[in-house]
């Protein structure tokens, strides 16, 4: 009898096949994790227990930057509240016509500034935005120390509109050094005109000159010393002077942008001077126009490196003693430099602050 065995489940085994291997990125080819990965990003510093890296929003830096110039404000005005008082009360007993006139000096004066910065460039900046540029300029000039707050706004103005830079800081330059020697020019122009305008004995202390002389000597020499000492300094000095020497003889190629340099440079200070002595004329200080432009002029020159925001406190002091060098009784002199004050730096300062603010929202600086 033979027995049938029951079939195998078992199928026999295949012989091994070698695998595959698998495939190598190229060479300097990008890594790229697979889709059904999730990536986790690790901190790269050490983090206290139970502390996540945060980062704050680029909005809520743009909100903050929005309210600083008002906040400035608040804390400048709550700083000089009695000059905001004395100077309110001396514009009531001023005749308005006269005021009136000093407010639109001073609102071209902004004309003036744009004018000057489109010159100090070749390139077009756009025409309405630089306008309120320099209005927003002015107010963030008052809060910050030795015209930090203009020149700020300025160059980041000029580098969101494409200006490398290097162009931007040397058209700064040209913009300083054309206002500057302007106003040197004006001031000496008037002197020739009317000698006798400012006696400058009361200005200056007795024996005074001598040491303000040593003083001014002895920072050029430290000045040269520096700069032939220390090499990388003389290096980017010497560069930045290559970039404002071409960008100055681009400039003068051009004789619109030429006449907008120098035009607005010789407004720009002959406006100022201007809106002081239409307030002088409210208040009916006795001192003639020319005297006291040159006043202005001469006080405003003595507080150029004097570092507080805007000359706030020593452009009044400085004013006030050039009045009275220049024949001026000095409560009279006092009145008419609050009250100039009052309508070229304190009332547009919350516009300005405001339209400052309005300009970082709008990613226009």
């Amino acid at each position: 009898m033979t027995v049938r065995k029951p079939p195998s489940r078992l199928q026999p085994l295949s012989p091994l096949q070698p695998l595959s291997p698998l495939p190598q990125p190229a060479v300097g080819a990008d890594w790229k994790p697979s889709r059904d990965v999730t990536a986790v990003h690790l901190p790269r510093g050490p983090l206290p227990p139970g502390r996540f890296p945060r980062r704050v929003p680029a909005r809520v830096i743009r909100q903050i930057l929005c309210l600083l110039p008002l906040l400035l404000v608040s804390v400048v005005a709550v700083q000089h509240r009695s000059v905001l008082v004395e100077g309110f009360g001396h514009l009531r007993a001023a005749e308005w016509p006269w005021l009136l006139a000093a407010v639109g000096a001073t609102c071209l004066t902004w004309v003036a500034a744009a004018c000057t910065r489109q010159g100090a460039v070749v390139d077009r900046l756009p025409k309405r935005r630089l306008l309120a540029t320099q209005f927003a300029a002015g107010s963030a000039n008052h809060l910050l120390p030795t015209g930090l707050g203009a020149g700020a706004v300025n160059l980041r103005f000029m580098t969101v509109c494409g200006i490398p830079l290097a162009r931007s800081s040397a058209a700064l330059a040209l913009y300083l050094l054309a206002e500057s020697v302007a106003r040197l020019g004006l001031l000496a122009g008037l002197l020739l005109a009317s000698p006798g305008a400012l006696r400058f004995g009361t200005l200056l202390p007795d024996g005074s000159v001598l040491p303000l002389l040593i003083a001014v000597g002895a920072v050029v020499v430290v000045a040269v010393a520096v700069l032939a000492l220390v090499r990388r300094l003389r290096t980017a000095v010497l560069s930045f002077l290559r970039t404002a020497l071409s960008e100055l003889r681009s400039v003068h190629t051009r004789p619109s942008r030429a006449l907008a340099l120098w035009g607005g440079s010789l407004a720009f200070p002959a406006l100022q001077a201007a809106g002081l002595v239409l307030v002088g004329l409210s208040l009916g200080l006795p001192v003639p126009p020319v005297h006291m432009a040159v006043a202005y002029l001469a006080a405003t020159v003595a507080v150029a490196l004097v570092p507080t925001p805007g000359g706030l406190g020593s452009v009044e002091a400085a004013l006030v003693v050039a009045l009275v060098a220049a024949g001026s009784p000095v409560a009279v002199a006092t009145a008419a430099v609050l009250a100039y004050r009052i309508i070229t730096v304190w009332l547009p300062l919350l516009p300005g602050a405001l339209t400052l603010g309005a300009l970082v929202r709008l990613k226009v600086i």
